[in-house]
């Protein structure tokens, strides 16, 4: 069926399409050679000479139902006129006509040769503007009006009929492009707002019928419990997708009134604030059906069951509850995530959903955290709540809460699961028991969830108990005291990882770290178990470093040693390099001096720390010379030089002595006194000021070497006048080779070893040497000669035999060479045993500390009083602590006690409640 159009403009006829005259240019048209001199006359020369200064006004007139006259023809119609007045008189000009009089159809006036239907090329709009004045309009006759009446009743049918269809799920009887031309022609013929209404009212009528959502709204409204409110909301979403299927098909057929009349009438003033395009009127129809107009301020009972359904859904996924079934295999996060964007769509997810949602949301949580606390500790706890607070962050983003909603909704379950129930999450033991047990991640939950709330800070009281708690046990357990240094580290360590891996370096607890290990460390109530008076974890620090740079890293314990992470921040640090054992060795060092910077009573350590550094340097027991100058320096640079002073004049005389031997060697081949029975003998002088004291241990020494510390004597007191020499047979060490039936040996033995073994090469082979002639030949008495014999003929390599056969000696044991004497190293070093530090002798070295810290503080005394002259006595305690603290602390009785002894020394006195100094 061919298209019909409206008869609204009925076209010219040909009668009619005569060429128009064109009588009026700015430029006097070009005359070419070739053109009829009869076209160009002279009333048209002369009119468009007249207008070359000035373009006229001109008018263009059009008469459908008059002829034209020619150039060459008087217009019947109008008076005759001089050719002067023709000029000044409008232009007639025939737009039913192709192209204008005196210009050829094909010229480039007409953009490009062509001929335009309706005359359209007469029009020149690029000569200037023209007044176009229609005149003798035919009107439209009865016939045609009724051919049009007639056109737009069958439109109407036809959108009526493609409506029923589209709604229907249909194919609409007409070609979209005709429906679609068909809003348009009653568009313009003034029918907008009546098609607006005729469309709105058959959309609502589908929406609240049977078919659309009547019948499901009325038996909802008639009973609310009878309905599984899942199955209602798929049901509503069911209809709301087959809604906007075909709301987008009836948006495409009347696009033309959505964009030129409801577009416009949205604009135009107040009076059409409430017209609404197509899309707005499909929202608002849908969400009037279900929840009610924009006004209400509760939602219809259908809305309400929507919503329920909703909140029932997010229950289940909370609980992870056995989903039942919705009928038609609908997926339910499906369901759920379209029914969220359905109410965005509405308008009534802040006004609706969210209120509902956050109130079922925190009795949710009140009824979880309530359940969970009861029934869980702390870390499973920490756990359950970690866990759901991912899952409703999560779900917020998943199913497309908006923002607003996930932060209060976050917001309540930290203050219903976390603040609410901080004293659970804060109990000093539950926190103690995960802290013990290294529970990093649980610790790392826990502190994310107290900063979730602004609590992380207070995590820190806890924390600080565990290692006040956890570390005095440590310093006062007296039966594990060798033990104290490396239980202290490994506590430091662990609390160090749970800094950096749990609370993500969290400045509050490293401070709180180093605040309580100072507290407990220096606490007297630890430390006075051992009844020593001064610092007994300097003692053990001291000793710690002592086993550590002797014995290398193989003495420490893995869980000392530093991980990948650790290695990983050294290097990014430029601090260290990773598998680097020089540079783990000077990090465990570090870790030690960490130690030492918690205590008060540093006296106590250096003195312990001097004694075994001297037995280290005399007996070469030392696993790095670098180790032992790069503690030094760390300990120069935390307590200053004063500190260091004797350490390092320890080091001097070893270099000293190194070249003092030179010098005697230089002397001893100039003298013509050459080294006899092969002995190289090498001494160490050392000040006696620098080096600690040790015990003397009566040894008589082979005559081979007693001859050359004689030579060396002579020729150091005649080089040193004034100088005594006192030697220290005990600390001396020597090498000696020894032939086996198996080969030859370099034994590394200690001066009493060497010596009773050298009593063998003065008897026949395989002669046995009694215990007693042993003793009277080397003056090795008691404990001294035990300890000897028995690291040579009971130890690891035993170079002796001993009968009768056994681990301990007696007195009446003999002994011989062991001639079978195997090792796979040529040179065997045999230990000496030593005897544990007796309980005298540690006693005698704290006493010596405590006498050492009481002249110390008298010297402080009599500083301050000298500088100052008078003083009161609370002033003179604080200056004295003051400046004695570095050492050790000293207590305010024992300053008062110091005093006493200066006032009796008449170095002060009292003077009307002050002391005074007295010159």
């Amino acid at each position: 069926m061919p298209p019909s159009y409206p008869p609204n403009f009925p076209a010219a006829s040909a009668a009619h399409q005569q060429p128009p005259q064109l009588s009026s240019s700015r430029r006097r048209p070009r005359v070419d050679s070739h053109s009829d001199p009869d076209t160009n006359d002279n009333s048209t020369r002369t009119a468009a000479s007249n207008n070359l200064g000035k373009r006229p006004r001109g008018e263009y007139t059009f008469s459908p139902s008059a002829q034209l006259p020619t150039p060459h023809q008087q217009d019947p119609f109008q008076p005759t006129m001089s050719a002067k007045a023709q000029g000044k008189r409008p232009e007639v000009i025939d737009l039913t006509q192709n192209s204008s009089p005196g210009r050829p159809s094909n010229s480039s006036y007409g953009g490009g040769g062509g001929s335009r239907p309706g005359g359209i090329t007469g029009l020149q709009p690029h000569l200037g503007p023209r007044k176009l004045v229609i005149k003798n309009l035919r009107q439209t006759t009865s016939t045609q009006r009724a051919g049009a009446d007639e056109y737009y009743t069958r439109t109407r049918a036809d959108l009526d009929n493609a409506l029923d269809a589209i709604f229907a799920g249909r194919p609409a009887g007409e070609p979209m492009e005709l429906l679609y031309r068909g809003v348009e022609d009653l568009c313009r013929k003034g029918e907008a707002e009546s098609l607006y209404n005729r469309l709105k009212d058959r959309c609502d009528r589908w929406l609240t019928s049977d078919d659309g959502i009547g019948q499901l709204r009325k038996e909802v409204t008639a009973n609310t419990t009878h309905f599984n409110v899942i199955e209602v909301t798929a049901a509503v979403m069911g209809v709301y997708r087959r809604w906007n299927a075909r709301m987008l098909i009836v948006r495409k057929v009347y696009s033309y009134l959505d964009r030129s009349y409801l577009l416009l009438q949205s604009t135009i003033g107040k009076e059409d604030k409430g017209r609404q395009g197509v899309n707005d009127m499909a929202i608002s129809l849908f969400r009037k059906a279900v929840f009610g107009p924009r006004s209400a301020t509760k939602a219809l009972p259908l809305g309400v069951m929507v919503l329920r359904g909703m909140i029932t859904l997010i229950m289940q996924e909370r609980e992870d509850q056995e989903r039942e079934q919705i009928p038609g295999g609908l997926d339910r996060v499906q369901l759920l995530k379209d029914s969220v964007t359905m109410l965005k769509v509405f308008g009534v997810y802040g006004k609706f959903f969210e209120p509902w949602f956050l109130e079922h949301s925190y009795e949710f949580y009140k009824e979880f955290a309530e359940q969970k606390s009861e029934s869980c500790g702390l870390r499973d706890y920490i756990k359950h709540i970690d866990a759901l607070l991912k899952r409703e962050e999560h779900m917020c983003d998943f199913y497309g809460f908006d923002s607003t909603t996930k932060r209060q909704l976050l917001q309540d379950a930290h203050g219903v699961l976390i603040t609410k129930y901080s004293e659970k999450l804060l109990d000093t033991g539950s926190v103690a028991k995960l802290l013990e047990a290294e529970d990093v991640p649980s610790m790392k939950a826990l502190y994310q969830l107290l900063k979730l709330s602004g609590l992380q800070n207070k995590l820190k009281e806890p924390w600080d108990s565990y290692i006040r708690k956890t570390g005095s046990a440590i310093v006062s357990d007296t039966a594990r005291g060798d033990e104290m240094v490396i239980r202290l580290l490994e506590l430091r360590r662990s609390l160090y990882v749970m800094i950096r891996d749990a609370f993500d370096q969290d400045e509050v607890y490293s401070y709180g770290l180093r605040e309580s290990f100072g507290g407990f460390m220096n606490d007297s109530k630890s430390t006075s178990a051992w009844g020593t008076g001064t610092s007994k974890v300097g003692e053990m620090i001291a000793k710690y470093i002592d086993m550590l740079l002797r014995g290398g890293l193989k003495t420490l314990p893995k869980s000392l040693l530093s991980d990948n992470k650790d290695k990983a921040i050294a290097e990014r640090s430029g601090l260290a390099a990773a598998g680097d054992e020089d540079s783990e060795l000077d990090t465990q060092l570090g870790h030690a001096l960490e130690l030492f910077k918690f205590i008060d009573g540093k006296d106590t350590f250096e003195a312990f720390y001097k004694k075994d550094l001297g037995r280290r340097l005399l007996l070469g027991r030392s696993a790095s010379q670098d180790a032992e100058r790069s503690m030094i320096t760390k300990l120069k640079g935390e307590c200053g030089a004063n500190f260091t002073h004797n350490l390092e004049q320890m080091f001097k005389d070893q270099e000293l002595s190194r070249d003092e031997m030179t010098s005697y060697k230089t002397w001893l081949a100039g003298t013509g006194k050459a080294t006899k029975g092969g002995v190289d003998l090498t001494v160490k002088v050392l000040s006696h000021s620098a080096w600690p004291t040790y015990n003397d241990v009566k040894v008589t020494l082979p005559k081979e070497v007693l001859e050359q510390t004689t030579s060396f004597e002579t020729y150091y007191q005649a080089k040193h006048t004034g100088r005594k020499l006192t030697w220290k047979h005990n600390m001396s060490h020597c090498i000696i080779k020894a032939r086996f039936d198996r080969g030859p040996k370099e034994l590394s033995l200690s001066a009493q070893q060497g010596s009773v073994l050298m009593l063998f090469n003065d008897v026949p082979d395989d002669t046995p040497l009694s215990y007693s002639q042993i003793s009277q030949s080397t003056s090795l008495t008691g404990a001294e000669l035990d300890r000897t014999l028995q690291s040579l003929a009971c130890g690891k390599s035993r170079v002796l035999s001993k009968a009768p056969k056994g681990r301990d000696v007696s007195p009446t044991d003999t002994f011989t060479v062991n001639r079978a004497f195997a090792d796979p190293k040529f040179r065997v070093k045999i230990n000496q045993i030593q005897l544990k530090e007796t309980r005298e002798e540690n006693k005698e070295t704290h006493e010596k500390v405590a006498r050492d810290r009481q002249l110390e503080t008298q010297a402080a005394i009599v500083r301050i009083m000298k500088s100052r002259k008078t003083m009161g006595h609370a002033q003179l305690v604080a200056e004295v602590i003051n400046q004695t603290k570095a050492r050790g602390a000293v207590d305010p009785g024992e300053i008062k006690a110091n005093i006493e002894k200066l006032i009796d020394k008449d170095y002060i006195e009292r003077e009307e409640g002050n002391y005074v100094y007295l010159a």
